[in-house]
């Protein structure tokens, strides 16, 4: 993958991202108002969790934006990572918010206040915001998934989440026009542990990239390489980056007598072979060794040391 098209992609994730921002504007003005008219504690927190969504666009776009950058002097390996900093930043602010919704449903039932009006336009915004947010969800993903995006997964995650928790403050809804008013307040307090574990996803998916979890599976990447016409073996292969952008580090082994000019054109076959597999690799590292006893006992230590097994 070159910069145009990396710079395509994000171009591509901007896009997405901007046109769900206005979505989740117009959801969350929607539930907000609607619920500060009518009492609803739950429709309110439910609007601010939506009101969430749309800062945590803005925070991805600016990721994104960053992460579109070319890899320069400072940043030798590009600045993809910028992405996974945003999301990082969006599971911060998911945590504030649960902290708040928790704050103002427990305050709710400590003091018994409920003063909710529950009328037919109260359904028709849930259940019109709730299509919505399932429609978003349905289409973030699959453009995250296409496009690799940590930010889009993660987003469309927390848009899912707001899903159910638009079911759950319906259910509430129910509840109060049997005259239970109290269920407004319980509703409120499920938006905040929906909040939760949505963060708890986000921070997860951020984690796999900062502690450079493996990518590919080494297999894939193995047998790949190992179709290229002179390589005998390969071991030690490691992967590391962004789901969109991958570093590839692998060893092949190759026969003893050949040229460093013929080992070099084999290094750029597995090199083109493993980009044209996977896509959304950006760079792979050959290590060229002469296929010897000793150096196949090194790489099958080496892959036991890496994945608990010899080959």
């Amino acid at each position: 993958m070159g910069f145009q098209e990396s710079e395509s992609r994000f171009r591509s994730i901007n896009r997405v991202l901007w046109a769900i921002m206005g979505l989740n504007l117009a959801v969350a003005a929607a539930k907000f108002f609607y619920g500060l008219a009518t009492g609803s504690l739950s429709m309110r927190t439910d609007g601010i969790a939506s009101a969430f969504d749309a800062v945590s666009n803005i925070v991805g776009i600016a990721g994104v934006t960053l992460a579109a950058r070319p890899a320069d002097k400072d940043h030798p390996y590009g600045h993809a990572k910028f992405e996974t900093y945003a999301s990082v930043a969006i599971g911060a602010m998911l945590v504030f918010a649960a902290v708040n919704v928790f704050s103002e449903g427990f305050h709710a039932l400590l003091t018994g206040e409920h003063h909710v009006v529950v009328d037919a336009g109260s359904y028709a915004v849930m259940l019109g915001t709730l299509a919505i947010n399932i429609g978003v969800s349905l289409y973030e993903r699959r453009a995250g998934k296409r496009l690799k995006s940590e930010v889009l997964v993660a987003d469309a995650r927390h848009t899912q989440s707001d899903a159910y928790v638009s079911v759950s403050v319906v259910v509430g809804l129910v509840f109060v026009q049997l005259g239970f008013p109290v269920a407004d307040a319980v509703a409120s307090i499920v938006v905040g542990v929906a909040i939760v574990f949505s963060a708890i996803e986000v921070l997860k998916a951020a984690n796999a990239t900062l502690s450079d979890e493996a990518r590919i599976p080494a297999g894939e990447l193995r047998d790949v390489a190992e179709r290229v016409p002179g390589v005998a073996s390969v071991h030690s292969v490691r992967t590391r980056g962004t789901e969109g952008e991958v570093f590839v580090d692998l060893h092949v082994l190759v026969d003893p007598q050949m040229t460093v000019l013929e080992a070099h054109g084999v290094s750029g076959e597995v090199e083109q072979a493993v980009q044209a597999a996977h896509p959304e690799v950006v760079e792979v590292m050959v290590h060229i060794e002469p296929d010897t006893d000793w150096e196949r006992f090194e790489g099958e230590s080496a892959d036991a040391a890496l994945n608990g097994t010899g080959r």
